[in-house]
Order: structure tokens, then C-alpha cells, then sequence
């Protein structure tokens, strides 16, 4: 029997949607996944309001909502001259086509190409999200400030026009 399809749908972020968002990042399996080290409540707090939401208007953000429910985010965001994307879920989204259907959709509002994203190379799932969106592997190196400092290898994406 297959599942009902669930309601994806973007929304702008609000402060309301910081604790749920602070959750997901501190999970140690999605930290694990993504190879990022989850933050204490006061520096996310400030990286988000200050830094995320702070009035760039280079970065877009989309809160995905879930028949409801905070699922997780999508942030785009210029780094080094070009636009970078990544997402977090909450694990209870996870395997359920969530975020390639909200990825999907985040692309439509992103007309800047090419778009980059970074995948730890154990992160199976996510590299598949970002293929079946249309990213391929690319052998441009990783901006030093982008690489991670444990030696876990990573694979860059990139989207084309």
C-alpha cells in the first residue's frame, strides 16, 4: 500500500521557526550525515538572526513545511562569488521524498545558476536529493573556508543554466 503524498510547501522563515530548526541541527545523526557540528542555542540563535535572516539580500531562506509542521530549511547564499544551497531536515522527514520535492521547488524561486552544494561523501541520501534536482558531481576544489576540518571527504555539486 502505498502512502498518501504528503503537503510540501515553502514558506518564509520566521523566529518561530528557529527553536524547531535549532532541534534538527543538534540531532547527532544529522550532524553525522551532513559532517557539521551541531551549534549551542545562543550561537545558532545569532548565526540565524544576525547573519541568516539579518537583511542580506543575497540569502534566501524557505522554511518547509510538512501537512503542517516544520519539516526543515533551505538556505541559498553567496560565498566566495558564487551561490551555495543546503538544507536540514528533522529526521522524522527523512526517506520520504520531502526534500527533493521542497528542493524541487526552492530551485523554482533561485534563478541564479550555477548553484553549489556541498555533501559530506558518506551522505548518500542527500547526494541523491541534489542529483534527482539536477546537481552533478563537480571536480571544482572546495573554497579552503568550505572544507571540513576532520579530513571527512566531501563531494561538491554544482547546477547548471
Amino acid at each position: 500500500m502505498t502512502p498518501p503524498a504528503m503537503d510540501v510547501v515553502l514558506r518564509e522563515v520566521t523566529e518561530d521557526d528557529l527553536p524547531v530548526f535549532f532541534e534538527h541541527q543538534r540531532d547527532p545523526e544529522a550532524n553525522r550525515m551532513a559532517d557539521f557540528a551541531a551549534r549551542d542555542r545562543d550561537a545558532f540563535m545569532a548565526h540565524w538572526t544576525k547573519k541568516v535572516l539579518g537583511g542580506d539580500d543575497s540569502v534566501l531562506t524557505r522554511a518547509v513545511v510538512v501537512d503542517g509542521q516544520v519539516a526543515g530549511n533551505i538556505v541559498s547564499w553567496k560565498h566566495d562569488g558564487r551561490v551555495e544551497i543546503g538544507y536540514v531536515y528533522g529526521r522524522e522527514f527523512w526517506g520520504k521524498g520531502i526534500a527533493t520535492r521542497a528542493l524541487s521547488a526552492f530551485l523554482r524561486e533561485v534563478a541564479i545558476r550555477p548553484l553549489y552544494a556541498y555533501a559530506a561523501a558518506h551522505n548518500v541520501a542527500s547526494i541523491r536529493v541534489l542529483e534527482k534536482c539536477g546537481f552533478t558531481i563537480s571536480d571544482e576544489p572546495l573554497e579552503p573556508s568550505d572544507a571540513p576540518e576532520d579530513g571527512v571527504p566531501g563531494v561538491t555539486m554544482k547546477l547548471e543554466a
